[in-house]
């Protein structure tokens, strides 16, 4: 337990409230996740994997309606409708609290409140923040387990400190003698995901899926935090970090953002193609980076966990997911074969005959329905990447030489490009762009602006977030130590094929990155930015990718262009007068070089 009176306080209130059965304070042992699981297994919940196949690994199904996150159902309660700006939904926090605590009104009777304590970050790091959350899901705790750290330690460290404090119910109360269903839950319009950015706050209900009830993932990590590095001067990312070693055994540390579906994880664990060199994996999501005395930017990852989209993961793709979760994983959606494993699709081998679907159903090939839910997950601990990173615990974090943004675009933008400054990198992130995915429900297909990749993850006005990384860069002691700013799109199409490889063979765009943070590699001014010259990225041994192809991949169209930057301004009247001068000035910049 713990001495601090504002958490004991707190739990109280909200034990008022949601009239629990009885309250556990959850201590983060081994036995206690075991016990958990097992009690879900005897309930019908989970179903425990083959102990051969996958050691220590459960399977669960949820709900139909309760497959991803829901953007139309999550809210920024901020005093004023402008401070959550044109991109996030608004809803008045009095009116928020008061519609909520109506429906939280004994929504836990007949189950356990779980009261989980969690550092996102290493324990004890001051780049790291702890966190509370109340829940009354059990397949919540055990998640939360893998990624964050969570338990006792944390409360030993918190002592009388703050923490953020996190709501979450499946909003599914539990009348005498009822029984419960495998995966309880609210229908879709009682689901509410809410963000307070004032008070620090998150009430999630009626979901008991993925970033709607792991509150440490998306609602705080990312909408939370980035209220309060913008209030602290600090970054919080949608990135992964990756640590880049050259064949001399010199390393680097990068950090990338990209919207969903961009292959940002396969990036993350990467396995280079070109020798002599590694990639290592610190994060594979999220990113949150302060300065350190040295004037360099550093960053942790704050989770502990991978919470990866199972479909089109393979051994192929990428081996260091697939090695993650081959033990103490828990699949969610995915397939369950007869033997007691699982399986999806995009996995590489066929489905084996009698295999249950993500919808309880002996899979039927000729019915066209998925075995696995597009956006299905396994979530494994990080230490079980083969490719993990020594420092990826360092509570000092790990220095920042480059940012990677990206998007999907069959057209328009270059393999890669390089940013002339701070400020026209933050111009180069705020007009990232892809298309749509299964992650998010609700949207029509289509290229769509994810600046930053933050468009769902942004607590506050976008156009302020610009001008907050602004800010950073002139904050920076030695502007000459800010990470450099680069742009890749591994998506370029000719004649509806790729024009570049992709997956492992994206270590060579790597290591011209690496070069130019040594201030070598050759680049080429173009209207857009620095793009390297034909030869600077190293394709020996890749065939097919002769001279021509890399000026394809490489080219800057400025017919393209031009339409691209009447789209960029359909895109920033959005942020009206919240948009940074210094945006509007690159974009007239843009214009200029295509005049």
């Amino acid at each position: 337990m713990t001495k601090n009176q504002k958490l004991i306080q707190w739990v109280n209130e909200w034990k008022e409230i949601c009239q629990p059965d009885s309250v556990y304070w959850c201590d983060g042992s081994e036995e206690e996740n075991q016990r958990l699981l097992d009690e879900m297994v005897a309930s019908g919940a989970a179903v425990k994997l083959n102990e051969k196949l996958r050691p220590g690994s459960y399977y669960f199904q949820s709900d139909p309606s309760d497959v991803a996150r829901v953007e139309d159902r999550t809210f920024i309660c901020s005093a004023k409708k402008e401070d959550a700006g044109p991109t996030n939904n608004w809803a008045d926090p009095a009116e928020m609290k008061a519609k909520m605590l109506e429906m939280y009104k004994g929504c836990m009777k007949g189950r356990t409140m779980y009261i989980i304590p969690f550092s996102m970050g290493p324990i004890g790091s001051n780049i790291a923040h702890i966190g509370v959350e109340i829940t009354d899901s059990a397949y919540v705790v055990v998640n939360m387990r893998i990624m964050t750290r969570m338990g006792k330690k944390v409360l030993d460290v918190l002592g009388e400190g703050d923490f953020v404090p996190c709501v979450h119910s499946v909003g599914a109360p539990l009348a005498p003698g009822q029984q419960d269903v495998k995966w309880p839950c609210a229908p879709i319009e009682k689901k509410y995901i809410t963000h307070f950015p004032e008070t620090h706050e998150i009430w999630s209900f009626g979901s008991g899926y993925g970033g709607n009830a792991l509150l440490g993932k998306k609602c705080f990590a990312l909408r939370i935090a980035s209220v309060m590095a913008k209030e602290q001067g600090w970054l919080a990312e949608h990135m992964l970090i990756l640590g880049l070693t050259n064949p001399r055994g010199e390393k680097k540390y990068v950090t990338a953002a990209f919207p969903s579906a961009c292959g940002k994880t396969n990036l993350a664990m990467l396995i280079p193609t070109i020798p002599g060199w590694k990639v290592e994996c610190v994060g594979d999501d999220i990113a949150w980076m302060k300065f350190g005395a040295d004037g360099r930017l550093y960053a942790i990852n704050p989770e502990a966990g991978f919470f990866g989209v199972a479909p089109f993961t393979s051994m192929e793709t990428n081996p260091n997911a697939m090695l993650s979760c081959r033990a103490n994983t828990i699949f969610t959606n995915v397939g369950l074969t007869p033997d007691g494993d699982v399986w999806w699709e995009g996995i590489g081998t066929e489905c084996p005959e009698g295999t249950i679907t993500w919808k309880n159903k002996v899979y039927d090939p000729a019915s066209g329905e998925p075995v696995a839910h597009p956006n299905a997950r396994f979530t494994a601990p990080a230490y079980q990447c083969p490719a993990i990173d020594s420092d990826w615990e360092n509570p000092a974090g790990v220095p920042i030489s480059a940012f990677l943004f990206g998007g999907r675009r069959p057209s328009t933008v270059p393999l890669i490009h390089e940013a002339r400054s701070w400020q026209h990198g933050v111009f180069m992130g705020s007009i990232v762009g892809s298309e749509v995915t299964a992650a998010a429900i609700g949207l029509k297909a289509g290229v769509r602006r994810d600046p930053f990749a933050m468009l769902p993850f942004c607590g506050y006005h976008m156009g302020d977030y610009f001008a907050h990384w602004l800010k950073l860069g002139k904050a920076a002691k030695d502007a000459a130590k800010l990470p450099k700013i680069f742009y890749v799109n591994w998506f370029r199409k000719d004649n509806g094929k790729f024009l570049w490889p992709g997956y492992g063979e994206n270590s060579r765009v790597l290591a011209y990155i690496f070069d130019r943070c040594n201030g070598q590699g050759e680049a080429v001014e173009t209207v857009i930015g620095k793009v390297p010259a034909v030869n600077s990225i190293p394709t020996e041994g890749l065939e097919g990718m002769d001279t021509s192809k890399m000026e394809k991949v490489l080219a800057v169209n400025k017919e393209e262009w031009k339409d691209e930057v009447a789209l960029i301004e359909e895109h920033y009247a959005r942020f009206g007068n919240h948009l940074p001068a210094e945006l509007s000035e690159e974009l007239a910049i843009l214009k200029k070089n295509l005049a």
